[in-house]
């Protein structure tokens, strides 16, 4: 069937190349009207699960700030409909639409990275919120004012604490947020930044060793202190706008990782915690 098919589609290809009807209104003007910016200063990465509408909502937020921004979504979802509908959306040169077939974050997120371009990373959920793009602004004041930071969250500041009778790992309290910003162990997503340069050159990845997800913001984290990089965190400001993907579809899934990978985050980091936290605590007497 597929070679009648090749064959017509040859045949009418063929066509077209004689007449050049194919190529009618193709230019460099056209294609420089586009407007395609090859080094935005920033780049937004937004991880969707069948969740269209929501990640609709914020596109005209984020197209309103008025930098050198590109914004790719990674359908990560199941359902034809919504990469449908994502793609009608996303018309623009700096936009751009990845599909995988349900990896999850860990795998995703990390492949996205090397694909962006800008010079920041901002890394988001499906359900994220919020009111204008002042988070963006006040990310980038603060990549400014510290430039060995290599993560910052907009959420909760964590600390990692270890359960030593079971040899695990889990999030502790979110940290006080002082005057906005202070460092911290480790924070989760969303949003989360990354300084790209600092992460290429240091940290390279995202841990494979915790796919498909959970915990792998943790170890990226407790990583970038060890490479003598800085973790801070801000108050974005963020709201959700629904259950997030993740939350709605993987309950039991995300008990069976976080007890997998709460033995591998203290595997990796238990005997380290103590020179984090020094790093953390000389780093945030720095701020008084």
């Amino acid at each position: 069937m597929f070679d009648i098919r090749l064959f017509f589609e040859k045949l009418k290809l063929s066509f077209q190349k004689r007449t050049k009807t194919a190529q009618t209104g193709k230019c460099y003007t056209t294609w420089q009207a586009k407007g395609y910016v090859k080094k935005p200063l920033v780049s937004i990465i937004i991880q969707s699960h069948n969740k269209s509408l929501q990640i609709r909502h914020i596109l005209p937020k984020l197209r309103s700030w008025g930098g050198e921004m590109e914004i790719i979504v990674i359908d990560d979802g199941s359902e034809l409909s919504h990469t449908q509908a994502l793609a009608a959306a996303m018309p623009g040169a700096n936009e751009f639409l990845i599909r995988s077939n349900d990896l999850y974050e860990n795998i995703t997120y990390d492949k996205t990275i090397r694909f962006a371009n800008g010079q920041y990373i901002a890394l988001l959920q499906d359900d994220d919120d919020f009111a204008d793009t002042s988070w963006i602004d006040r990310a980038l004041k603060l990549f400014r004012e510290h430039p060995d930071m290599a993560v910052l969250g907009g959420k909760d500041g964590l600390d990692i604490v270890f359960e030593h009778d079971t040899r695990t790992a889990h999030g502790g309290c979110a940290v006080d947020k002082r005057n906005g910003f202070v460092f911290a162990v480790s924070v989760n997503r969303a949003p989360m930044w990354i300084n790209k340069e600092l992460f290429s050159r240091h940290l390279h990845h995202i841990d494979f060793d915790f796919a498909p997800f959970q915990f792998d913001d943790y170890e990226l984290c407790a990583r970038a202190w060890l490479e003598n990089l800085q973790v801070g965190v801000y108050n974005a400001g963020f709201h959700s706008l629904s259950v997030g993907g993740m939350r709605l579809w993987n309950g039991g899934f995300t008990a069976e990782q976080t007890k997998r990978n709460g033995k591998r985050l203290y595997e990796k980091y238990a005997d380290k915690i103590d020179e984090i936290h020094r790093k953390v605590m000389a780093c945030n007497a720095s701020l008084s």
